[in-house]
């Protein structure tokens, strides 16, 4: 089984995480976990926090040599602003973010204590985690892709430029859409027999985890509920040279929660970032009294960086999928057992 854990605050020492599970003979290059948070921190519409964090990844366990030898990866990224105990309070809980709830649950009269591990920062580790998933399904020529389909309801990049600057002059925040596109998966990833092990809850779960993502589809998704059956389910056809093949992928590659060879399309929507430059109304948690949100730094749109996290939470996903379905202790042996099956499902 793979897993991971994360550790860290917004504006704490560091970020870092523990990833088990991985194979061993598998190498990993810090330059690629790096270009990997290097997009994490680009896109029109970040915030200052982007130009003082230049997010390195430092690899501290679990590898010799360049290799992975079976024991869990550690990982860790330093944050520059290291500032968590001179931080002013919050006490103005911003509405859309964890402020408040947090504060409430464990009983904090400075949500600070809540937001500084809520904070999308957070993020930046996972990235880390999917890069290094991302090397392993390479290993398989599977490849996890995104792309900002749409920002504030605009789709050409003038009008998205256009748009982003506006809500910077107004203070305010914009969300938006982006998919991914997950490719050369094989059939058979995931299982019907237990509701925890279709692939299509683990992936929703992933993508839902990231901070701002309020909905999902897969395939055809939401308009497939207008339709007839016969308009959206995927015919299946044969041929000696394909095999089982699909005209069609209304379903997004995955059928009763098994990847069934198609590339598996996932579509995401995001909501506006919580914190705002002209703060919705709010309440002071030690007052009681009506009082303006509290402003933080941060971005006007991060849609493009939320992609970038699905990507690494999808990749965790199916390299986990993948491991579970062909053994997880060598490379070697992992590639021979993906080739076997292929041989098999093909004939």
């Amino acid at each position: 089984m793979l897993r991971y854990l994360t550790a860290g605050e917004s504006h704490g020492k560091a970020l870092l995480a523990i990833l088990e599970g991985l194979p061993s003979g598998l190498k990993v290059a810090k330059e690629k976990i790096d270009a990997e948070l290097a997009r994490r921190q680009s896109g029109y519409g970040r915030g200052a926090r982007m130009r003082i964090e230049k997010d390195r990844v430092e690899i501290i366990s679990g590898l010799h040599k360049g290799f992975t030898i079976a024991s869990p990866l550690g990982m860790l990224i330093e944050n520059k602003d290291f500032s968590i105990d001179h931080m002013p309070e919050v006490v103005h809980p911003r509405p859309g973010h964890a402020d408040l709830a947090g504060a409430l649950k464990y009983g904090f009269d400075d949500c600070r204590s809540a937001l500084e591990r809520a904070s999308a920062r957070e993020t930046a580790i996972r990235v880390a985690v999917g890069a290094v998933c991302k090397i392993f399904l390479n290993e398989f020529a599977i490849s996890v892709k995104s792309k900002a389909l749409a920002i504030g309801g605009k789709v050409t990049p003038e009008a998205v430029h256009k748009i982003i600057d506006e809500a910077r002059e107004k203070k305010d925040t914009l969300g938006g859409v982006f998919d991914i596109a997950i490719s050369g998966v094989p059939a058979g990833l995931g299982s019907y027999v237990q509701p925890d092990r279709r692939l299509n809850g683990r992936l929703a779960q992933a993508v839902m985890s990231i901070p701002g993502i309020k909905a999902l589809e897969f395939g055809m998704g939401f308009i497939s509920a207008n339709k007839f059956g016969s308009e959206v389910h995927d015919a299946i056809y044969y041929s000696k040279v394909k095999g089982y093949y699909r005209k069609t992928n209304n379903a997004g590659g995955i059928e009763g929660g098994v990847s069934n060879g198609q590339d598996i399309l996932i579509c995401a929507y995001m909501k506006p970032i919580a914190t705002l430059g002209k703060p919705l109304n709010s309440v002071g948690i030690k007052t009681k009294k009506a009082h303006p949100a509290s402003i933080q730094r941060a971005d006007i749109c991060a849609v493009e960086a939320a992609g970038v996290v699905a990507e690494a939470m999808c990749a965790f996903v199916i390299a986990d999928c993948l491991l579970e379905k062909f053994g997880a202790d060598s490379l070697k042996d992992i590639k021979q057992a993906f080739r076997a099956y292929l041989k098999r499902i093909s004939q």
